[in-house]
């Protein structure tokens, strides 16, 4: 068996009194596509900063090619071939393609000046496009291309060091199906050329599809791997959370209240010719499936009131609820989860507290006076429900995972009284295990009468979850679907805009 291009020794990394990481080993090899898997807060970013020269490990050591090395910078890693393409994209899109690739390494001109050489930058950033085929010029600016194409730049800075190990953290989790599926090829691509690569994915099935060996970490340590052969969802769960997850989408069937939220004749901004009604039981999980773009998240926006409505209306339990408000809206018990918690769903600098009563203060609030010890205590109550992994609810939110930053969004309208609750993408770049109980609490909410409206980009979720599904194809809802109709392709031909009948 040929030697590992990299090795990493009994990894142990503190910060303070917290371990992250103790007695990790990570091997990897040549032209090899490496998985990483592992629920949040299990010690994958840890490990790869570890790697990028982000952190020095407390114990253990790294070796490349079997020489131990230090690595104490990003520059260090990039000396010895390592390149990281981060979730959140690591680019500057008010300058242009070329300056991306070889920022910080620009060819000079001669002379005392030392001007960077903008002939040659451009000249040499032509062959890194091209191997990835991606047809655009090397002036382009950043913020002329989609995000799949930002992740294809990003990946060319990765060459243009000649890197031989790629680091690759969550690469789909905002790219197009179509976008996915050219970054697939391009991996099996740099894999052909002798490029190793380690990819980090909460999407199993794209793991099942590109990764020639999986490893897990769990709660900062090694839980074991998988071969080529062994390499399947079931498998990969058990790795990562201890336990088998007995069906994960599933539940009891719950009594529905019909016509509970009526949306009729809905007009966005977006797509301002195009009408959209549909209804949603109590106690149903409607699910809006679509490609990107399909109009899905800004129609519930509308609905919330975040954007404004050029005409429509909507009720809930008969009674009218006015368009064009999100305040008005909340009184009324119609709340939103949004695509971007990170932005519009949380405030990171704030207490897990601080975000679980801000929606609600006037329940905290005598004159100008807030109540800490109420507001402590149903903080308390929601950390507890939704086993939140936190020290306190005085902890930052910005200092917790993902999936835990997603129960902070889900504590704020639990500790109020849902009517109705719209979860945009609602599992978008956490790990199966905080994925199962998200959806235990949606199918507990639905059992308790409330009305559920689920985007997602995930077929298997959306399929999964729903009990029934509503379609959207630019801007207007292009068919809906009954359980029993629920398939891969139905919801394609819908959401390609062919007709129900065709369905």
């Amino acid at each position: 068996m040929p030697e590992p291009i990299l090795q990493m020794k009994g990894i142990t990394k503190r910060f303070g009194p917290v371990t992250a990481l103790e007695n990790v080993n990570f091997d990897l090899y040549e032209a090899e596509v490496l998985a990483l898997i592992g629920e949040n807060g299990a010690g994958k970013s840890t490990l790869m900063k570890t790697l990028g020269g982000v952190h020095q490990p407390t114990e253990g050591y790294l070796a490349v090619d079997g020489k131990k090395v230090v690595l104490n910078s990003t520059a260090d890693a990039n000396d010895v071939k390592v390149a990281f393409v981060h979730q959140e994209l690591n680019v500057l899109d008010n300058i242009d393609v070329a300056g991306n690739i070889f920022l910080g390494r620009e060819p000079l001109k001669a002379g005392p000046l030392k001007l960077i050489d903008r002939k040659k930058i451009h000249a040499d950033t032509k062959p890194y496009l091209e191997r990835l085929g991606l047809d655009i010029s090397p002036h382009t600016q950043l913020n002329r291309l989609s995000i799949g194409q930002q992740q294809l730049v990003e990946i060319a800075k990765a060459l243009s060091i000649d890197a031989r190990i790629i680091i690759m953290d969550e690469p789909t989790s905002s790219l197009t199906l179509t976008e996915t599926e050219k970054l697939l090829q391009v991996i099996a691509d740099l894999k052909r050329d002798g490029i190793a690569v380690i990819y980090i994915s909460h999407r199993l099935g794209e793991i099942e599809v590109c990764a020639d060996r999986v490893v897990a970490l769990r709660d900062g340590s090694n839980a074991g791997g998988l071969e080529k052969k062994d390499i399947n969802h079931d498998n990969m769960v058990s790795l990562m959370v201890g336990r088998e997850l007995e069906d994960l989408y599933g539940r009891s069937e719950t009594k529905k209240n019909p016509g509970y939220f009526k949306v009729k004749d809905v007009q966005t901004t977006y797509f301002p010719d195009e009408k959209v009604s549909f209804e949603v039981a109590g106690g149903e999980i409607l699910g809006f499936a679509g490609l990107v773009g399909a109009g899905r998240s800004e129609l519930v926006q509308t609905l919330f009131g975040v954007d404004k409505a050029l005409g429509g209306s909507m009720t809930l339990d008969g009674k009218n609820v006015p368009l064009n408000s999100v305040s008005k809206a909340i009184k009324h018990g119609i709340y939103l989860a949004p695509e971007d918690r990170k932005k519009t769903g949380i405030i990171l600098d704030m207490s897990i507290c601080e975000n679980t009563t801000m929606a609600s203060m006037d329940k905290y609030t005598t004159m100008t006076l807030i109540n800490r010890k109420l507001e402590n205590t149903v903080a308390e109550e929601q950390k507890k429900n939704l086993k939140t992994k936190a020290p306190s609810v005085k902890s930052a939110v910005g200092d917790l995972s993902g999936g835990n930053q997603q129960k902070v969004v889900l504590a704020k309208w639990m500790s109020m009284d849902p009517k109705v609750i719209i979860f945009d993408e609602p599992t978008r770049g956490i790990d199966v295990g905080a994925k199962s109980e998200i959806y235990s609490l949606m199918h507990k909410l639905a059992e308790n009468g409330v009305a559920i409206i689920m985007i997602s980009s995930d077929m298997e979720e959306v399929l999964g979850v729903s009990d029934r599904m509503a379609v959207m194809f630019q801007g207007k809802i292009s068919g809906t679907l009954e359980k029993k109709d629920f398939t891969e392709e139905n919801v394609m031909q819908l959401a390609v805009g062919n007709s129900q009948e065709t369905v």
